[in-house]
């Protein structure tokens, strides 16, 4: 009985995370209302967040010191840092200001399925008859899904299509390369740095542009920014981490199948976008075909 309760204790965080996870892209939005630009929205989320994840990294630094690590383990860190956090955020961020929200979580829904096309590219693991099926059922149900969209929004739909997938690239070049990193810091401890180096290389790229004024901006703009990154970034991510350990990652696999329906709800409620019964039939596809990735990889694993 005491495991039935932690199960389903386990499932009700797991959505719990996913849901505020797919918050961020309906905040991203509603800040673009108030005239303000993409580098400074994703400045402020760091700007946010950053203390967070230096107490935790403080709090970190000593545990799992039993895995040895060395220079090349943490300038790999930096990388996937500058990859799967920076980069994969700011083409996020810029793909938000041409296509809907909802369409926006669909095509981030992709990423497992670009590890298996990773994986099979870099480092040779086959493709089994399910997953390559269930792979050209997700790219299916995108092409259902951005065909009627672009019928609708014109070339806008296709320039935001292409900088969301850039960014579900990006995040899934970072999965599949830091696998074998992970264990030598933990989960939590890697995430920290690794968040870290996101919101230095954010910095960095504000600094060098310059001409911004960071200060300019109404206040709505600095609350937004305040709850995409702790409501949006910092709790989820450790939320959906417990949920992991909790009820393991296959059945995870099933809980991150609330991500797109959350989003498509969220940006009805907020910013009042509508999908067309087509658009919605391609978001039904690709959410099945990623279950069918996700399901099948974790029970072979």
């Amino acid at each position: 009985m005491q495991a039935s309760k932690q199960f389903w204790y386990g499932v009700g965080i797991g959505v719990l995370g996913i849901v505020l996870f797919s918050s961020k892209a309906i905040m991203v939005k509603l800040a673009y209302n108030y005239q303000v630009d993409t580098i400074s929205i994703l400045l402020l989320r760091m700007l946010f967040s950053f203390p967070f994840y230096l107490v935790i990294a403080c709090l970190y630094r000593n545990r799992n010191n039993k895995a040895e690590t060395n220079y090349k383990d943490y300038l790999w860190l930096m990388f996937f840092g500058f990859v799967g956090y920076y980069l994969a955020s700011y083409f996020d961020f810029i793909g938000l200001i041409y296509i809907k929200a909802s369409l926006e979580r669909i095509i981030l829904f992709l990423y497992p399925t670009i590890v298996l096309l990773l994986n099979k590219l870099f480092l040779k693991q086959p493709i089994t008859k399910i997953q390559g099926l269930a792979i050209s059922l997700t790219y299916l149900g995108i092409v259902i899904a951005f065909s009627n969209e672009i019928l609708i929004s014109g070339s806008e739909a296709f320039i935001g299509g292409f900088f969301i997938l850039l960014s579900a690239v990006t995040y899934a070049s970072y999965l599949a390369g830091s696998g074998w990193l992970i264990p030598k810091f933990g989960v939590v401890k890697f995430t920290a740095y690794a968040m870290l180096v996101s919101c230095v290389c954010v910095f960095v790229h504000y600094g060098l542009i310059g001409k911004l004024n960071l200060f300019g901006f109404s206040w709505q703009v600095y609350v937004l920014g305040a709850l995409i990154a702790i409501f949006a970034t910092v709790i989820p991510s450790f939320l959906v981490s417990a949920s992991i350990k909790m009820i393991s990652s296959s059945n995870f696999a099933i809980v991150a199948g609330v991500g797109p329906i959350s989003t498509i709800i969220l940006a009805g409620i907020f910013l009042n976008e509508v999908l067309t019964w087509w658009q919605l039939f391609g978001a039904l596809v690709v959410i099945i075909g990623v279950l069918m990735v996700s399901l099948n990889k974790t029970t072979k694993a």
